[in-house]
């Protein structure tokens, strides 16, 4: 192999699932002693991407090359011994074997009977930890060490098998600020020894202090490969993000939105709804504050991984918590429940609708009825007629496309199913509605009407904390935005503030840390 040529290439790589084209003739090379950061939203490829790297999927057009040669790999295991490791967000090892056998699993030291040798075992075991930073009792089961300690075996595993690739999937997300720095002295290690690694993640003060090269990826195609170092983090936002500078801010001063329509933004003088006060969780929020008043669309903006999500179910009592309360009606909302939240006026749909919102084996009326069933039920029985009076009504409201009620939700289409879900959540008559990428994987009409239904619903008087990915979605729906980065609120867009160019400034603006 020549000494230019990369370590591990695809050329052209195509991959198409049932409907999703998740790789759009991608080409990315990884080069020796090489750090390259893979990045993107959701849905831009990346994990498909190590999926091909890796063995978990055979890609249906182009080619993967390795050391020079034309390859593709049958399995992960076949990847792995080839010398591509993989380190995942979520630590793949088996949690009730040892430290020492997580470590050295299917490569264990054995005597002349085949019989493990215990001492040799355990010796090696210690010998890769210590160069991690990690001091533990390697005769332990894994499961008894903190995340950050077993993301450290994780990696220590990863690059023992005398990988020449490692690829490092949010490598730092259960990691102790001691433990990070331990891994860029580890990843500066792998990088003098030729080693080519991968870097994915979200936190851009990491991607600039520790890679060399960056791709980036939207919609499963490469928009930008090239150095890191020289790139503003204004202009990598704006490529992950798929929004031109230069068009931004032509269209800032003509946009029509929805605060110039109504003037002033509908939540001043007015008590809040909902208040969120300090939420925590380790390694997901970190303080975050958010307050929802009556016909106010509050927008919750950042990349991914910033904690947009996570706050939404913080506040629905789906995410346990560290610190903070949650405040309805100014009274602290007890116990930590979704029910305890449902009944007290604050809803969430989710962003991922199928695996976690429609109920693919129910019909349309019985998943806009499933949530609203405790109220349309006298002395635990429930009225059918009750039940067909509410579908009728949102199914009219929402302008919902199904055959009849009857039919099955998973045979609507993505918009149509959107609808479903806030018929179902609207049917509880809640006082605050959480939307979670209320619009994605939806086509443009419905998309429209789901925009124009969050107008209709604040005029009313719902609060609405709008989360999106759609910079346009957020200037033209909220009154207001909350830009987080990393877990924290970053800053607060008001009046002439909110602009598709301050959100992407806040977001870039260099941590203190």
């Amino acid at each position: 192999m020549k000494r230019t040529e990369p370590v591990l290439e695809a050329r052209g790589i195509v991959k198409r699932f049932p409907g999703v084209l998740a790789l759009d003739d991608v080409s990315l090379a990884l080069r020796a002693g090489e750090v390259h950061a893979l990045v993107g939203e959701n849905g831009a490829g990346k994990s498909t991407l190590i999926k091909v790297f890796t063995g978990v999927h055979r890609p249906d057009e182009g080619t993967l090359r390795y050391r020079g040669a034309d390859t593709g790999f049958a399995t992960p295991m076949e990847a792995q011994r080839a010398g591509i490791s993989t380190i995942y967000q979520e630590v793949n090892l088996v949690p009730m074997m040892s430290v020492a056998r997580n470590l050295l699993l299917g490569r264990e030291p054995r005597g002349r009977l085949g019989v493990i040798d215990t001492a040799r075992l355990y010796g090696e075991a210690e010998r890769l930890l210590a160069g991690y930073g990690v001091e533990t009792d390697v005769r332990r089961p894994l499961r008894t060490l903190g995340m950050g300690a077993q993301q450290m075996v994780a990696l220590a595993r990863a690059v023992s098998v005398d990988a020449r690739v490692v690829i490092m999937d949010e490598p730092t997300s259960s990691l102790e600020p001691r433990e990070v720095e331990t891994l860029f002295g580890v990843i500066r290690r792998l990088r003098e020894q030729g080693i080519a690694v991968v870097y994915v993640s979200h936190r851009l003060d990491e991607l600039y202090r520790v890679c060399d090269r960056v791709t980036v990826l939207r919609d499963g195609r490469v928009v930008h490969t090239g150095a890191i170092e020289g790139l503003e983090r204004l202009r990598l936002i704006s490529l992950m993000l798929g929004r031109d500078l230069g068009e931004i801010r032509a269209e800032g001063s003509t946009r029509f939105t929805r605060r110039a329509a109504s003037g002033e933004a509908a939540g001043n003088g007015r008590r809040p709804l909902v208040e969120a006060r300090g939420l925590t969780r380790r390694h997901v929020l970190s303080g975050v504050d958010v307050s929802v008043r009556e016909g106010e669309v509050v927008g919750l903006g950042g990349l991914l991984g910033a904690g947009r999500s996570e706050t939404a179910k913080a506040i629905v009592g789906a995410l346990p918590l560290d610190g903070g309360q949650v405040l309805v009606a100014g009274r602290p909302l007890r116990g930590g429940s979704t029910s305890l939240a449902i009944r007290a006026g604050i809803s969430l749909l989710p962003e991922d609708r199928k695996a976690e919102g429609i109920v693919p084996t129910l019909s349309v009326r019985e998943n806009i009825a499933l949530a609203a069933l405790p109220a349309l039920a006298t002395a635990g029985v429930v009225s059918e007629a009750r039940i067909d009076r509410v579908v009728e009504i949102f199914m009219r409201r929402l302008r919902i496309k199904a055959a009849s009620p009857y039919q099955l939700v998973s045979e609507l289409s993505g918009g149509n199913q959107q609808k479903v879900l806030l018929a179902r959540w609207l049917a509880v008559r809640p006082k605050v509605l959480l939307l979670d990428e209320p619009t994605r994987g939806i086509d443009v009409g419905a998309k429209a009407e789901v925009q124009a239904l969050i107008d209709e619903l604040a005029g009313e008087g719902l609060g609405v904390l709008l989360i999106s990915s759609d910079l346009e979605e957020l200037v033209e729906g909220a009154d207001r935005i909350l830009v987080l980065r990393e877990g924290a609120v970053a800053g607060e867009l008001s009046g002439d503030e909110v602009t598709e160019e301050r959100i992407m400034e806040t977001i870039a603006e260099q941590s203190d840390e």
